[in-house]
């Protein structure tokens, strides 16, 4: 049950109604004009895009009903080994990983969420676009989502304005020139949007971040620097082995919607002092 309400959600309504209409708009609207669907280059489009919008539905589903990561229940902390100190010096140590609010310890990397209600394993963020959190066992549909999406508001956006381009002189109605101004106004908008979002998570992909490491490192770089020392996120072991880290060895894998193959369990994680 607890699924099934994360689909009962208005963003996550929004976000369906969209895919919906790109979808539409770009194949059975700008393609058809632009290509004809009964032509191979049309049809071919079509099923291009057709194969994107499937990869964005399962991997977007996915990272809504798969569990970010719960933390097991009697978990003992490591106390000589804790390693979960990208918040500076004054937040490590063991009654720092104690979740007062779960009345259990945390891992490291791991933190509560209050629209969650519980700690969540390797925790990025809480996103309202897939009623869920973004953690340890949903972060790589997450990414693989945006990344379809990226795509294919990319090939959207292109296909429009070849159309647009080749059409404009045909355009007669105020109906017909509005719904282009709209969709475009979409399109270009969702491009812009989700290309900055791919960006952005390919940039802490790359550094073994989440977004709340990275904001704890902006305040944990101020403080080296202002003590004369410099600052190093410790799980950055370099870009191929942060890939492998958070992806999987398997590289053909990391595309697929479904896949979870984790090299870590969510509780440990390799540093770059090891």
């Amino acid at each position: 049950m607890e699924m099934k309400r994360r689909f009962l959600s208005l963003p996550v309504f929004v976000v369906l109604l969209l895919i919906v209409f790109v979808y539409y708009s770009t194949v059975f609207v700008f393609i058809e004009e632009w290509l004809s669907l009964k032509s191979s280059h049309g049809l071919l489009n079509s099923l291009i895009f057709t194969f994107f919008a499937a990869m964005i539905l399962s991997s977007y589903a996915t990272a809504i009903l798969r569990d970010p990561g719960r933390v097991p229940y009697g978990l003992v902390p490591d106390i000589e080994g804790s390693n979960d100190n990208i918040n500076g010096p004054k937040e490590t140590g063991a009654h720092k990983r104690y979740c007062e609010k779960c009345c259990h310890h945390k891992p490291p990397r791991a933190h509560h969420c209050r629209v969650c209600r519980r700690c969540v394993l390797r925790m990025d963020h809480h996103c309202i676009w897939i009623n869920n959190c973004v953690g340890h066992g949903n972060y790589r549909p997450f990414l693989v989502s945006v990344l379809y999406s990226g795509i294919a508001s990319t090939y959207s956006m292109v296909i429009f304005l070849c159309n647009t381009l080749q059409k404009y002189d045909q355009f007669s109605t105020l109906a017909y020139n509005v719904f282009y101004v709209f969709c475009g106004a979409i399109i270009v908008s969702l491009c812009l949007v989700l290309d900055s979002l791919l960006g952005w998570q390919i940039y802490l992909l790359c550094r073994n971040m989440t977004t709340i490491e990275y904001r704890a490192g902006v305040r944990a770089k101020w403080l080296a620097k202002k003590a004369g020392q410099n600052y190093h996120h410790p799980y950055d072991l370099g870009v191929c082995k942060n890939l492998n880290s958070v992806l999987g060895q398997n590289m053909l894998m990391w595309v697929c919607p479904i896949s979870s193959g984790h090299r870590s369990d969510g509780i440990h994680f390799p540093t770059s002092r090891d």
